[in-house]
């Protein structure tokens, strides 16, 4: 993602980075990419919580993952960074939240858009 992300998109990617260990997954991945039983061995957490993670940081456009074969036929995940580039300024703030479509997504949509 190198364009502007919207509101809606800044807030997601965010709240991905606000956790310390996903923060490190992306540092991680920032060296190359990786599948998840190696990345789970490096980092030192589980693979079912890893995999929780990297869905987060999946779904907020910060990294890609990929379904590979290995050469011994096993169904292999590797993960990589996407291309992205945040820069954060009180005017990109402001810009982007002119844009947001829900103030909390725990709460449902904003004000203008219920019906």
């Amino acid at each position: 993602m190198t364009a502007r992300p919207t509101g809606d998109q800044l807030a997601e990617m965010l709240a991905a980075l606000a956790n310390p260990l996903r923060m490190l997954i992306v540092a991680r991945l920032a060296r190359g990419r990786d599948y998840v039983s190696h990345l789970a061995r490096e980092i030192g957490v589980s693979r079912p919580l890893l995999h929780m993670h990297l869905q987060k940081l999946e779904a907020a456009g910060l990294i890609v993952g990929s379904l590979e074969l290995s050469e011994d036929g096993k169904a292999m995940k590797y993960f990589e960074v996407a291309d992205f580039d945040l820069h954060l300024s009180p005017s990109a703030l402001a810009e982007a939240a002119q844009t947001l479509t829900t103030v909390d997504p725990a709460k449902g949509p904003a004000p203008k858009e219920r019906s």
